[in-house]
């Protein structure tokens, strides 16, 4: 059995379970075997699982100091470019081969499927894994968004932009020591970046992309989060495939459990992170955010840093976005800045995030967490074309009026001065 060992867990949510003892006098014979039989679902759901409850983060794996356009030295406290991922690991990413097809994430609890097979449209996956056994559980669900992105790791390189065909060289945003993965086939018409991920979470907002109804996936090959059509492509009988792995155990995964602490902070106690209230309520270049996380005091706390991409998703609301319940994609116990985006609508910021996104073809940009609509110039028009709660990546520096119509393949609005919201470990 391989197993990564920890070197850092964090904090670890550790579950009570407390026991019901019930006595069977009066009962019928009926009610005796349901209660066996729930007994028995409940062993099956935590046999050969780590005993984690709550929303334990996963660190990034990204180890590597980022300037605005390069790769540098590690700066100090004080330096330029203080406070990026690579100076707060979070806990470093530990799984278990269970020698079964299966792999056990020992930070967040959960098992996963170790290889993701063909690739199949949405309503293919919701009807797969219903009756979906494997390793002599029948208790696998599409993951949420949030689950699927616990999986991702920023030791990656986007190899958007690459021309060739070998992806030998290639290093993809998930652990391959563990995880089968395989990237997009261009001998059947794919790009090599086609190695999206299924997830369980479909955009509530406006966005009519693509013919709406978009579904958030993780996509491993190029390190993001974006809305993917579920129906027919233009000129195509069916929807848009996936990759799809399955997973069981810790279902309290990705729920929040927000308090708001009266002093200008929120503390989530299912990640054991607190939060500042109130955004930047201003836009800045990255470098400019870091320092500004980095020399912040607030609420008699000065340990204050940018979140890194995995933190920042984790307080997405994805069941609310500007055109459903026109709000920020957050929890309402946050306030959000509103602004006015590149199409003239009311909206809500991208915001930075510490972690780089690194390109095989230059050394990247800075990860971000879209609260509003993603939005991006295509036919013609701005529209929302990869939902609220999207992941993308913009330049660190220049000026955003030399992108009128955004940039690659939808037209990404790139906006370079992003917000801030500002989190430290709050034990």
């Amino acid at each position: 059995m391989k197993q990564k060992k920890l070197k850092k867990m964090g904090t670890i949510f550790i579950s009570i379970t407390a026991l019901l003892l019930f006595g069977t006098s009066g009962c019928s014979e009926d009610t005796i075997l349901d209660n066996e039989e729930i007994n028995s679902g409940e062993e099956q759901k935590n046999e050969n699982l780590p005993d984690v409850s709550g929303y334990p983060i996963v660190g990034t794996n990204q180890t590597i100091f980022y300037g605005s356009s390069s790769q540098i030295n590690e700066p100090s406290a004080g330096d330029a470019f203080y406070g990026q991922n690579a100076h707060y690991a979070g806990n470093e990413p530990s799984y278990t081969d269970n020698g079964d097809e299966t792999i056990t994430d020992n930070v967040t609890g959960l098992m996963w499927q170790k290889g993701s097979g063909s690739k199949m449209t949405y309503d293919q996956a919701k009807s797969t894994v219903e009756s979906f056994d494997l390793a002599g559980y029948s208790d696998w669900r599409l993951p949420t968004i949030k689950e699927l992105y616990s999986l991702i790791l920023f030791s990656g390189q986007d190899p958007s932009g690459y021309n060739g065909t070998s992806t030998a060289n290639l290093i993809p945003f998930i652990d391959t020591d563990y995880f089968d993965f395989e990237y997009g086939d261009p001998s059947v018409g794919e790009r090599i970046i086609d190695s999206q991920f299924a997830t369980s979470n479909i955009d509530v907002g406006d966005s009519q992309f693509g013919g709406g109804n978009l579904m958030f996936g993780v996509n491993f090959a190029d390190g993001r989060i974006k809305g993917y059509p579920t129906g027919a492509m233009p000129g195509q009988s069916q929807g848009k495939t996936f990759f799809v792995l399955f997973v069981r155990g810790n279902s309290n995964y990705g729920v929040n459990d927000f308090n708001d602490n009266s002093d200008g902070t929120i503390t989530d106690r299912a990640t054991g992170l607190m939060w500042n209230k109130d955004d930047s309520g201003k836009g800045m270049t990255w470098q400019e955010a870091l320092e500004y996380a980095e020399g912040n005091e607030l609420a008699g706390y000065s340990d204050w840093r940018l979140p890194s991409v995995k933190e920042l998703q984790s307080i997405v609301d994805y069941s609310r976005a500007p055109g459903a319940t026109n709000s920020a994609a957050i929890d309402p116990v946050f306030n959000c800045t509103e602004i006015t985006n590149e199409a003239g609508q009311k909206d809500y910021p991208y915001f930075w995030s510490n972690t780089t996104h690194a390109n095989m073809q230059s050394k990247g940009g800075g990860a971000y967490v879209s609260f509003g609509r993603a939005l991006g110039y295509f036919n013609g028009e701005w529209q929302d074309v990869h939902g609220a709660g999207a992941q993308r990546s913009d330049p660190k520096i220049g000026d955003p009026s030399d992108y009128p119509t955004g940039y690659g393949p939808q037209g990404d609005a790139i906006r370079i001065y992003n917000y801030v919201r500002l989190v430290r470990d709050a034990s």
